[in-house]
């Protein structure tokens, strides 16, 4: 039934004009995956030291 609703190339769910999208609570009880830890950050980083320099240069810190 919500699969009508779901916009595959957004990852949310459109109601006319107004967009949804789970937290990650909503998340980890549509996915039964009690290990999400909402306290945390996920990322999926295919190079993960570009994302680093990039993340780096964004806050301002130096590599040492």
């Amino acid at each position: 039934a919500l699969t009508q609703y779901w916009n595959s190339a957004y990852s949310c769910f459109t109601f006319g004009k107004v967009d949804l999208v789970p937290t990650v609570e909503e998340y980890t009880t549509l996915l039964h995956y009690p290990r999400i830890q909402a306290d945390k950050a996920y990322s999926k980083a295919a190079n993960v030291l570009t994302f680093l320099k990039r993340l780096m240069s964004i806050t301002g810190i130096s590599e040492q």
